[in-house]
């Protein structure tokens, strides 16, 4: 059963082009890696599954649900969607506890207590109860980036969309954030990671997507994308980032 599929999606910032004619899909419980260079494409491509970027040809479909018709309610299917952002986007001015339980009860109306008990559920399962109470702010990269995908959680997502979520990220606080990523493939969540981490690709994903200039170049098993990528590109940009890691 697909739970995300592109269906010929292309997509222009005025006369420029920055996608063309993207079409795959992401199985229930699968886990796609999106890779590719610098302006390929790969984070407007994730960000238009779930209405973040408008996108002007072709059509997208979430659990069935088309994200360009003119009467779906993104908000709703955003709810339904979890997104974790490279700069982890979290609110600031509140405390980790009020930036896991904002969004189950304004969007999914659950109540305070209900939400806050979900939200302590999550921290533990990202090893941070002891900073529940702690800003943002008082926290490191790779705490953030824990909260973030811990909020992301507790809206019961039915799948997990990650725009390079290690890439702001010091090197030693890498491992931290893809180890909670690994417990969430290895538990049958749905999830399309746009990163450059080879090794996490290979560890934990079914498949790749190469992306170059818009198009996607490659889209097969990992085995293969690792084994003999067919493009002379993917082959070229495979060898540069397996050289620097």
């Amino acid at each position: 059963m697909a739970m995300i599929e592109f269906k010929g999606v292309s997509k222009w910032y005025g006369s420029f082009q920055v996608l063309t004619d993207c079409t795959t899909s992401i199985s229930k419980g699968e886990v796609v890696v999106v890779c590719g260079p610098s302006g390929s494409g790969k984070s407007t491509l994730i960000k238009c599954a779930n209405g973040l970027e408008p996108f002007q040809k072709g059509e997208i479909l979430v659990d069935g649900v088309s994200v360009g018709a003119r009467g779906t309610d993104l908000p709703k299917l955003r709810s339904r969607i979890g997104m974790v952002f490279q700069h982890f986007e979290l609110f600031t001015h509140l405390s980790i506890t009020d930036n896991l339980t904002l969004g189950q009860v304004r969007v999914l109306g659950r109540s305070r207590d209900e939400a806050l008990d979900k939200g302590m559920k999550l921290l533990e399962r990202v090893g941070l109860t002891a900073q529940a109470q702690k800003f943002p702010g008082q926290l490191s990269g790779g705490q953030q980036q824990r909260v973030a995908i811990a909020r992301a959680l507790a809206m019961d997502p039915i799948a997990m969309l990650f725009d390079e979520p290690t890439s702001a990220l010091d090197p030693e606080m890498v491992s931290e954030v893809l180890d909670v990523m690994v417990g969430l493939a290895k538990e049958g969540m749905t999830m399309m990671v746009v990163t450059h981490e080879m090794g996490f690709a290979r560890k934990v994903s079914d498949r790749v997507i190469f992306m170059d200039q818009g198009r996607i170049v490659e889209d097969c098993p990992k085995d293969d994308f690792f084994g003999t990528p067919r493009s002379p590109r993917a082959q070229e940009f495979l060898s540069r980032i397996l050289g620097n890691q």
